[in-house]
């Protein structure tokens, strides 16, 4: 089998492609840019194309294309694709069709996906299920990649709701985190989010489970729907007290999500001191809380937080683990879109951080389809911090920021470089020392 990948870049695709990979399937991708992603894949020897797409960068000899949800039905590829009568899918169609060769385990929910995804296949692997993981970060636990290859008959998803893209899954345990005011580009309102995962949780079978966060209280009103079918996890569970003295990640929110794999793991009966075990073992997924090093004293942080729930979880968190010390939010927004249908919750979400700085919104290809209300954009998001007594600045560039940061940061400072676009970039530009 001889599969292309359009946007082999992107965090989900690429876990995909070495799947197949690793089934020993051919594989060749195109982007838009040039990444980490795809320089792996290059030394992998994998053909990738970078740049503006076009019908030659579909090989002559493929056999099935697989492409990014993000991509335009006029990409060039994917119509020489259907001009060639190829296996078409998207990203989410070729994953459920893959979710029903396993027993699969989904893990989905507005925020925590990737941190619960990740402890849950450590979990699983402590417990000798082998699991084939998929997960939407890079986790150093599988060799720093976003994909590891298992031996047995498990699947473990990170399941994104982005475009009703779980829907496509066909879970037999599927776990849920929250469910929160996130992609309104998609659902357009909180009870459209609610729906949807409705319509995903009724995909689980009679003999399967759903595991619920219950400190989630839009979650809450949905999962309990399901009966006997699921098994609920509280920061109040007497558990609790028992992973954050093992979590080495700081926050209240990662012991929630330590929660979640705790209970899949008493679910396929491994033992309380395998779980913990896995549990304490696990050092961060890649931008999430991640350590960058020293800046004239003062840590780097590198967070992929961008909804505004997540930002005030990141702050509190940083807070928490480092009392006292002065708190920096360097934020870069994702999605004109999702600042405009969250702008009040953005507005608030900084307000345990001593200093932000606001930079440019990321623009995400292929996604900002809609127009938004005139005046969103990070000048005036900088404004409404400053007009609510924040100590808040924005700069027209990564360039003027790290500047700006660099003459300013003191010791003991806690920088935190947060956002889900190229803003990674920013954070490892600093080349600090430990």
């Amino acid at each position: 089998m001889f599969i292309h990948f359009i946007g082999i870049g992107g965090i989900g695709v690429s876990a995909l492609a070495k799947y197949y990979l690793s089934q020993g399937a051919k594989v060749s991708g195109s982007d838009l840019v040039s990444s980490e992603i795809t320089e792996e894949f290059k030394k992998l020897g994998v053909k990738i194309s970078i740049g503006k797409h076009k019908k030659t960068n579909l090989p002559r000899a493929a056999e099935r294309v697989i492409y990014t949800s993000a991509t335009l039905k006029d990409n060039p590829e994917f119509k020489e694709a259907r001009k060639r009568h190829l296996k078409i899918q998207s990203y989410p169609e070729a994953v459920g069709e893959l979710t029903k060769k396993y027993e699969t385990v989904t893990i989905s929910g507005a925020h925590g996906k990737s941190t619960t995804t990740a402890l849950s296949a450590l979990v699983l692997e402590e417990g000798y299920f082998d699991p084939t993981v998929i997960v939407g970060t890079k986790i150093k636990e599988f060799g720093n990649s976003n994909f590891r290859k298992g031996l047995g008959s498990y699947l473990v998803l990170e399941a994104d709701e982005w475009n009703k893209s779980f829907l496509k899954y066909h879970p037999k345990v599927a776990i849920v985190t929250n469910i929160d005011a996130e992609h309104l580009d998609t659902y357009k309102t909180v009870e459209g989010v609610e729906k949807a995962f409705f319509l995903y949780l009724s995909k689980v079978p009679s003999d399967g489970a759903i595991i619920a966060n219950f400190d989630s209280e839009r979650l809450r009103k949905v999962a309990k729907k399901f009966g006997r079918l699921v098994f609920w996890y509280s920061l109040k569970d007497k558990e609790a007290e028992k992973i954050a003295g093992v979590l080495r990640l700081p926050g209240k929110h990662n012991i929630s999500n330590a929660l979640a794999a705790y209970r899949l793991g008493k679910l396929f009966g491994i033992e309380e001191g395998h779980i913990l075990h896995a549990i304490s073992g696990f050092s961060g997924a890649w931008r999430r809380f991640e350590f960058k090093g020293k800046l004239n004293g003062a840590s780097i942080f590198s967070d992929y937080g961008h909804h505004p729930a997540e930002i005030h979880a990141t702050i509190l968190a940083a807070r928490e683990r480092f009392p006292f010390r002065r708190v920096w939010c360097v934020y870069q927004p994702h999605q004109y879109q999702r600042l405009s249908y969250l702008w009040k919750e953005f507005v608030s979400a900084f307000d345990m951080a001593d200093r932000v700085c606001i930079l440019p919104v990321y623009d995400v290809a292929g996604r900002e389809i809609k127009k938004t209300r005139k005046g969103v954009n990070s000048k005036e998001l900088t404004h409404e911090l400053l007009q609510r007594g924040k100590d808040a600045m924005h700069f027209d560039s990564f360039a003027d920021a790290r500047k700006f940061i660099t003459q300013n940061a003191r010791p003991g400072d806690i920088i935190l470089i947060m956002g889900a676009g190229d803003i990674y970039k920013f954070a490892d530009a600093f080349h600090v020392g430990q």
